[in-house]
């Protein structure tokens, strides 16, 4: 019996501790309570080096204002609960890290992005703002697969910066 309460204890606590660890979510209800459906995000401006990188954000803020807090594609900027104008100010990629013969081994590549979300109907901005976000990653003397590896790095700071731009406007109410 005193065998059985020494396996079940340290089983209890593991327990206990791993539910009580505090973790939640942001404040979703700043969405919910202004009513957001859906979202209009236009092309970003883009005052930097990168042909793509636009794209990438816009993907990224879409997919990650859905997952993370249920809003859908608007058809325009008017039928839009909300709607952002953003502008890429500075895409990066510099080597971070070198190997013994002076060769790059990692970069990072570092995004700066100037926003403003608007509320539908209201002139005034909700929230206005300047974000960065920086990603490193592996060099390779594959061309294509270096290539690869920005793109990758480029998707993952996107995501940090939708991230981000979701707890700025969550914050400021």
């Amino acid at each position: 019996m005193m065998m059985r309460r020494g396996r079940i204890l340290p089983y209890l606590l593991l327990l206990f501790t791993l539910t009580g660890c505090g973790y939640h979510l942001t404040n979703a209800q700043t969405f919910r309570n202004n009513n957001f459906r859906n979202v209009w995000i236009p092309y970003f401006s883009n005052e930097s080096i990168s042909p793509t990188a636009q794209t990438v954000l816009r993907r990224a803020f879409y997919d990650e204002l859905h997952a993370l807090r249920g809003l859908d594609p608007a058809a325009s900027q008017e039928t839009a609960d909300l709607s952002v104008k953003a502008k890429l100010i500075s895409y990066s990629s510099t080597a971070v890290s070198y190997n013994a013969h002076d060769q790059a081994r990692e970069y990072k590549l570092s995004l700066k992005i100037e926003l403003e979300a608007f509320k539908n109907g209201q002139p005034l901005p909700l929230w206005k703002g300047q974000l960065q976000s920086s990603k490193q990653y592996p060099a390779d003397a594959n061309l294509a697969l270096q290539r690869n590896a920005e793109e990758q790095a480029l998707d993952a700071a996107a995501r940090i910066l939708a991230h981000r731009f979701i707890s700025a406007i969550e914050e400021s109410y």
